[in-house]
């Protein structure tokens, strides 16, 4: 009977571990290859009094350096990024890093107290005075994506000697007048569809401009609903993050966690934003690329940016069709184009 028993326990076992086990392999078998190039590696480094992760891959070593900051914050983009914007690789060394508390810079212990506009400030200044090193560079490009926008910005106002251009891509310029451009686009595309139950809905939440956390993060799945906030599908990022081969399980676990908690402990700190007043000045050569369908920074904010002081004259802004708040997800090709017509304005030496 211990036999039998022992036997039953072993059989319970692996079929507890076997679905596992086929995950772990079929990850190392089937994940996503790139063309190699000179530069490619992965590592930890100790930024802002902890440990964050970058990943740096490029076909040469003469190639520029590219930063480039994610959106959320938590949205890191690491597990995914070669997969739509391997290209970018024949153009730029590019820095792909998991800011504190998102993915592999997440850790079961890490402290959402840190995760103050300022402390990410100097760890972007901290980061690219390595990179520099690192890389044997002196200035590099700067891009940041939504919430990256704001600390790429603020960076290269504070510390312009470092950066050759910043590129924003779905720039932040005001939180609360952005909720009220989106609202109104998505309170005349309801009506226009008549579906009653979506404009109860957006009227049932407490805005624009949206004070609570809760709030925001509804209105802006019902912006997904339409086609003018996110226009990558979640299930198609898990998919690729799921076979890269810079993220494992437990790395997994972390990105998700980072992604889901978000802004919310910056949420008191993010009110009222105005980029203008954060970075009243900038010196470096500024480009902003704008999906025409994101209203989660809409493109019309920041054509009106352009004719401000703080921005620079020859400033350009690439506005991307068919696309939201995430264009070099959904056309990578164009964005590709864009970023390359950018490089080819600053020769390299």
């Amino acid at each position: 009977m211990k036999h039998i028993a022992r036997k039953a326990g072993l059989t319970i076992l692996l079929l507890l571990i076997l679905p596992a086990l086929i995950l772990i392999i079929s990850m190392k078998l089937f994940s996503y290859r790139f063309p190699d190039g000179e530069v490619g590696f992965i590592e930890k480094v100790e930024i802002g009094c902890m440990d964050q992760w970058i990943m740096v891959n490029g076909k040469s070593r003469e190639l520029p350096v590219l930063l480039w900051l994610h959106g959320g914050p938590g949205a890191a983009q690491m597990p995914v990024a070669r997969y739509f914007n391997h290209r970018l690789e024949e153009e730029f060394i590019v820095v792909h890093w998991d800011q504190r508390g998102a993915g592999k810079s997440n850790p079961r212990n890490f402290d959402p107290g840190t995760m103050t506009v300022e402390q990410y400030i100097a760890d972007v200044h901290q980061m690219t005075q390595y990179l520099k090193r690192k890389l044997n560079s002196d200035r590099i490009y700067i891009l940041g994506h939504s919430w990256g926008t704001q600390l790429g910005m603020i960076a290269a106002h504070r510390y312009p000697e470092d950066y050759v251009a910043y590129i924003g891509v779905g720039q932040v310029v005001d939180h609360h007048r952005a909720n009220l451009v989106a609202h109104g686009e998505l309170k005349n595309r309801i009506i226009e569809e008549g579906r009653e139950k979506d404009l109860k809905l957006l009227e049932s939440f407490k805005g624009p401009p949206y004070k609570q956390h809760e709030d925001y993060v509804s209105f802006a799945r019902l912006m997904n609903r339409y086609n003018m906030n996110f226009d990558a599908k979640m299930a198609k990022l898990a998919r690729v993050a799921l076979f890269s081969d810079a993220y494992n399980l437990a790395d997994l676990v972390r990105w998700v966690r980072g992604s889901n908690r978000g802004s919310g402990p910056m949420w008191e700190e993010s009110q009222g934003w105005d980029i203008l007043e954060r970075a009243p000045g900038v010196e470096v050569p500024c480009y902003f690329i704008s999906g025409e369908n994101d209203f989660n920074t809409p493109a019309v904010l920041v054509d009106e940016m352009l004719h401000q002081p703080a921005v620079p004259p020859s400033a350009r802004h690439y506005i991307i069709k068919d696309a939201a708040h995430t264009p070099f997800f959904s056309r990578p090709e164009e964005f590709f184009n864009i970023i390359k017509n950018i490089k080819a304005r600053h020769p390299h030496k």
